[in-house]
């Protein structure tokens, strides 16, 4: 089996993991606790991906003061409360194992800080297939999807893999867009919390996690997402 990439960065919100529970939860609880207005479920959901502080900033209109406040409340309820508060998609484990054992490397390019995405990936026991954790920093100076995707390529490539080829999995807008600014394409994953019309400019869909197989590594077997044993609710 050969692949047509090089390189596997695989996005986590809505890519790896179903974390909108938790995400929803502590944002509610920072909202009420730094007084402001709760927005409704699915302008809540549209936070899921995308940069928190750009969120607080953009989406909110908060200023430098209340974001970096938010943050404060969020940061800590969101590691002793939400973290956990999700479940691996079906079937991505099964993938990652796929590619790893074919000799593909692979990078999180995720815009969560790389502490709660390195106790997340722990929990469900998926570190092991995955050779780079890279995330947003942890002070959310690198936060930018496409500062993440730059990274993560980094760090590949210091690991002396070959990054020539490239490929993002992902589900959001800012996402496809974050890779296009180093020139990686994207393949769009359906199942994630992105709209259709965020698919614009991929070059592959996936409805579901054992899809992306034949698009990654063409010729591979796609076992039953119902074997797959390291998925947990």
């Amino acid at each position: 089996m050969t692949s047509p990439f090089s390189a596997i960065l695989f996005d986590l919100d809505g890519t790896i993991s179903d974390s909108a529970p938790g995400i929803l939860d502590s944002l509610t609880y920072t909202f009420r606790q730094v007084g402001v207005p709760v927005p409704d479920h699915e302008t809540l959901l549209s936070f899921v991906g995308p940069p928190i502080l750009d969120t607080f900033h953009i989406a909110m209109g908060m200023d430098d003061e209340l974001a970096e406040r938010t943050l404060s409340v969020y940061r800590e309820h969101y590691l002793s409360h939400g973290a956990l508060d999700s479940a691996m998609f079906p079937g991505i484990d099964v993938v990652l194992r796929t590619l790893h054992r074919a000799g593909l490397p692979i990078s999180t390019a995720t815009s969560k800080p790389e502490t709660p995405a390195t106790y997340i990936l722990d929990h469900y026991g998926l570190t092991g297939d995955i050779d780079v954790i890279t995330g947003a920093s942890d002070d959310e100076v690198r936060s930018s999807k496409a500062d993440v995707v730059e990274e993560a390529l980094r760090r590949l490539d210091a690991r002396g893999f070959d990054i020539s080829r490239p490929v993002l999995v992902g589900d959001r807008l800012h996402d496809v867009e974050g890779a296009a600014v180093h020139g990686v394409p994207t393949v769009f994953a359906e199942w994630g919390y992105g709209s259709p019309a965020e698919a614009e400019g991929t070059i592959a869909r996936a409805a579901t996690p054992l899809d992306l197989l034949p698009i990654l590594l063409p010729g591979s077997d796609a076992p039953d997402a119902a074997a797959s044993a390291a998925v947990r609710s």
